[in-house]
């Protein structure tokens, strides 16, 4: 490859790059202020100024924009934890959602919009992957527990941890990151016997 197509690849790449941009920031500005089934192509492409050819060179429809939205996000919580790998539930489990919490704090607006108002419900699902990949949740059960039981609590834990996440972001984040995922932790690992005692 040439000096000149190399520049001219770079130029593209920049081009892809800006119009990817401006395509994401103007669906979100919507997704704002209506449910994604209520906004068309047409509104994001003026809103954004690109055409629709621009539009439909990188995506389907407005799905497929969120999907891969969520994915991309997804994809950035998985970089941000990739150097912890507990193999205990333990205090590492603090720290890690800790982690997780500064990270949907520095993109509250789109994690608000995705978990709170008008976005999808497989978002959700895939932070609660994210949760049984990275051990994230206890395996508080006991050994004659079942798989079937063993996966109800699971799911127990994990939409306890998005329900308080969900709050949190609608409180507006008063609640420090540390003092947050220590609740979840506490909730989590004293539940019942330290915040409903008989």
């Amino acid at each position: 490859m040439t000096t000149d197509q190399k520049k001219a690849e770079k130029k593209v790449d920049r081009r892809v790059k800006y119009s990817k941009m401006v395509i994401k920031n103007s669906f979100i500005k919507l997704l704002k202020e209506k449910p994604i089934a209520k906004i068309t192509i047409k509104e994001i492409c003026a809103l954004a100024d690109v055409n629709r050819t621009t539009f439909y060179a990188h995506y389907i429809d407005q799905y497929d924009l969120l999907h891969q939205i969520e994915s991309d996000l997804v994809d950035d919580v998985k970089d941000y934890l990739a150097n912890y790998n507990p193999n205990a539930f333990d205090s590492t489990t603090a720290e890690m959602l800790e982690k997780i919490l500064e990270y949907i704090k520095a993109n509250a607006v789109l994690v608000d919009l995705l978990l709170n108002a008008n976005g999808d419900i497989s978002f959700e699902q895939d932070i609660i992957m994210i949760l049984a990949r990275l051990e994230l949740l206890p395996t508080v059960i006991g050994e004659d527990m079942d798989k079937e039981d063993a996966r109800y609590a699971f799911l127990f834990f994990a939409n306890g941890c998005i329900g308080v996440i969900k709050q949190w972001l609608k409180d507006g984040m008063k609640k420090p990151t540390q003092d947050t995922a220590r609740l979840i932790y506490d909730l989590i690992t004293k539940g019942q016997e330290k915040f409903f005692p008989r």
